[in-house]
């Protein structure tokens, strides 16, 4: 199972290997670009654990990298750790001024990066940023969205409940249904990036449940976009036996063997002109209610 996803974005080919090769033999996964756009481009789709940034970059520097990261709302979240020769104290400032999370110099050692980012990731999921898994915003950036939601004028909200997981985790193993949940976050960020605005949030509410905050002229179609991908892509996490059934056959606690519907979604849409909310929890009592008694089951 994977620790996480790493964004190396450094133009210096050398050292992308050598991080790639190292973090990828450490456990995580490694993506690695060379330009800044690229690393917006990933940011925005992939939803890395971290981003380890160098400044000096080929298209643009660092600091813009990071301050559009953090201008995003999609993006804002992420961890990031500077990685560059500057050594003055001055751009340290000017760094962690734009909102990085860390900072080390070259040359360095790749033990004490190992653990900065350890400790990055760490901080986030224990302020209930990120989900440790698909690495989408969770229960505190969730909370101030929804904050934000109720005030505003115009929004529109696809709650996700992903139906069945449990039984696919007994069939299967808590490793494939840490790789399914990942597969879902891309997807769902991909989708957004397509069909939505750069404004929209992406949430990941619990374990099988997710949120899309978006406006409502796009609502219809990020639904019918992810259901679809997820309809064509639910299948391949499942041998030819299952996909050939239709069902799941597995054998509970008690010995006993049970069957299961494959994963599907229910969706529940919410708008603001279903409103007023008068807080966050009814806004998210009502969205749910609304996805458990959509199709699927």
């Amino acid at each position: 199972m994977s620790k996480g996803r790493i964004l190396v974005v450094e133009d210096d080919l050398d050292i992308s290997q050598m991080l790639r090769l190292y973090f990828d033999s450490q456990g995580y996964e490694v993506l690695a670009v060379m330009r800044g756009s690229e690393a917006l481009d990933v940011c925005r789709k992939k939803q890395p654990n971290v981003v380890v940034l160098d400044i000096m970059l080929p298209d643009m520097d660092g600091y813009d990298v990071c301050r559009e990261l953090r201008g995003n709302l999609r993006t804002s979240h992420i961890p990031i750790i500077f990685l560059t020769q500057k050594d003055e104290r001055s751009d340290k400032i000017a760094g962690l001024e734009l909102g990085a999370d860390d900072y080390i110099t070259k040359p360095f050692d790749i033990e004490e990066l190992k653990l900065r980012i350890q400790g990055a990731m760490r901080r986030a999921e224990a302020t209930s940023l990120t989900d440790p898994t698909t690495a989408l915003p969770s229960a505190k950036l969730i909370e101030e969205q929804l904050k934000i939601l109720i005030s505003r004028d115009e929004w529109a909200m696809l709650y996700i409940v992903i139906n069945h997981i449990d039984a696919f985790t007994e069939t299967q193993d808590i490793v494939a249904r840490d790789d399914f949940l990942r597969y879902v976050a891309i997807n769902l960020n991909e989708t957004v990036e397509a069909h939505g605005t750069p404004n929209d949030f992406i949430g990941h509410t619990s374990g099988n449940d997710f949120m899309i905050v978006t406006v409502p002229a796009a609502v219809d179609t990020i639904k019918n976009e992810f259901s679809h991908r997820f309809d064509q892509g639910v299948l391949t996490f499942y041998d030819f036996k299952t996909r050939e059934r239709g069902y799941m056959v597995y054998t509970d606690r008690n010995g006993g063997q049970q069957e299961s519907p494959l994963m599907n979604l229910s969706i529940g849409v919410l708008t603001d002109t279903d409103g007023p909310f008068p807080d966050i929890r009814m806004l998210a009592a009502e969205a749910r209610r609304r996805a458990t008694h959509a199709s699927g089951g």
